[in-house]
């Protein structure tokens, strides 16, 4: 289950693009990227930086976050991509080198996400006291709700550019297999990361962190509506936040 619903959410949002006629609308765009933002900040501080803290103490942590920031850094430089829901494509030569690099940007942004599942699941299968399962389902049900909106925001744009609906849908959903990928290659591995354990965890917060202030956050309150934006991200920070608790 920790697997499968992130890749969940993202399957389902991509579908969305069956149901809704043209270009996502800029209130209704707002919204979800406001509320992505606000699960992904919860769960970055319930579900990651603060277990690492509780397990090793602040430094370890701070150094970890600072490390995961430098890491999406690096990738943002190297990894072709354009910022997600953007007017950048507007200079774009073709339409498939504007997917190409929408894909590439959903793809960066599941990432850190694949990675902080991978990373608490290694942590309750090696018996981590910082750890627990319930939490852990929590971490993937919050960052399957956030997918939902990511899928929606490449799959519908595609579409709008022309692609088949179907065409459009598989690019979306296939932006999300990296995230069992990844967590799964990370359990896999987990003998040699559990004394890195509380590194990785405060890691895997960077990352998810800095998508949060580079993407979501900046776009959501671009142009006028902001404060749909600012409303959707409070929602989405206390739904991850009941989540983490309730579970």
């Amino acid at each position: 289950m920790g697997l499968g619903l992130p890749l969940a959410g993202t399957v389902l949002g991509s579908a969305l693009v069956f149901v809704l006629r043209g270009a996502i609308p800029q209130k209704t765009e707002k919204a979800m990227l406001g509320f992505a933002a606000g699960v992904m900040t919860a769960a970055s501080i319930f579900s990651l930086i603060l277990p690492a803290m509780e397990q090793s103490g602040w430094i370890p942590a701070a150094a970890g976050f600072l490390i995961g920031i430098g890491f999406l850094l690096l990738l943002d430089e190297i990894v072709p991509h354009m910022h997600v829901m953007s007017e950048e494509a507007e200079g774009l030569a073709t339409p498939w080198s504007r997917t190409t690099k929408l894909f590439f940007a959903i793809t960066l942004h599941n990432l850190p996400e694949g990675m902080a599942v991978g990373v608490v699941l290694a942590g309750v299968l090696d018996g981590s006291t910082a750890m627990s399962a319930a939490a852990a389902l929590a971490l993937s049900l919050g960052i399957a709700l956030q997918n939902v909106p990511e899928g929606a925001v490449l799959s519908i744009p595609l579409h709008a550019d022309g692609m088949s609906k179907s065409r459009a849908f598989w690019f979306g959903a296939l932006s999300g297999v990296i995230e069992p990928v990844g967590a799964g290659l990370t359990i896999l591995c987990r003998s040699w990361i559990q004394p890195f354990l509380p590194w990785l965890l405060a890691f895997a917060a960077g990352a998810m962190l800095y998508v949060v202030v580079e993407e979501l956050v900046p776009q959501s309150q671009a142009g006028k509506h902001s404060n749909i934006g600012t409303v959707a991200f409070a929602l989405g920070f206390a739904a991850m936040m009941v989540l983490d608790s309730a579970l």
